[in-house]
């Protein structure tokens, strides 16, 4: 992958952001927080996603408190490229914690497995990859046809911010900046169908959204 200097400012400032987030933080509070947050989230796109206890799920892009510690019957594997740092680092995550999910260090572009999954959720990280196409073609590429990509994004709200934003660094955390339609094509250019796009957060600036797509048979 091409690891670009906006890429790896945007890491190191996701790692910092973590520690002063967490800091004060009791951690069995805050875990069972976060497992509300993702039942909730789950709930919101039941419609679409349905678990079953067989199914095989990737974690892409976890962070420290990914969906993966809210999938208990599952089989799932996550991956996240500071998961060394966040285990070195954070009380909140100790690869320990989590016995039943198979962790790997790695980035969205280099990812690789044998098996492709039933469903990719891909939760508040596609934003912070260095290779977006890239990013996107992994996901479809780990997906059985006929699974589920659930993604999760923030999207411009105006094209002057949006051109802006990409002239000028000043949202460090994300090194891309797209709208809404211009994520929808980059799945369904992979012979994906959007089956639901769920609004999460209305901002100024950004919304956020969840996708979720079939690929296609």
């Amino acid at each position: 992958m091409i690891k670009t200097l906006r890429w790896r400012t945007a890491q190191f400032f996701e790692t910092l952001w973590w520690k002063n987030y967490l800091a004060k933080k009791d951690v069995n509070e805050y875990l069972k927080y976060k497992i509300i947050y993702w039942n909730k989230v789950l709930e919101s796109i039941s419609s679409k996603v349905k678990l079953n206890q067989n199914d095989y799920i990737l974690d892409a892009g976890c962070g420290p408190a990914g969906i993966f510690i809210a999938l208990k019957d599952q089989k799932v594997v996550a991956f996240d490229p500071l998961l060394d740092t966040y285990n070195q680092t954070l009380e909140h995550f100790k690869f320990e914690m989590y016995p039943s999910v198979k962790f790997k260090t790695d980035t969205l572009e280099s990812f690789k497995s044998e098996d492709q999954f039933d469903i990719v959720f891909c939760m508040n990280a596609i934003n912070h990859v260095s290779e977006l196409e890239k990013s996107f073609l992994t996901l479809s590429q780990l997906t059985k046809p006929g699974g589920i990509i659930v993604v999760s994004i923030d999207a411009h709200n105006r094209k002057f911010f949006k051109h802006l934003f990409r002239l000028q660094p000043a949202d460090i955390l994300h090194p891309h900046q797209y709208d809404l339609e211009e994520y929808k094509k980059m799945l369904t250019s992979l012979n994906c169908e959007i089956i639901l796009t769920s609004l999460i957060k209305k901002e100024y600036l950004f919304n956020h959204y969840i996708l979720v797509a079939e690929k296609l048979k």
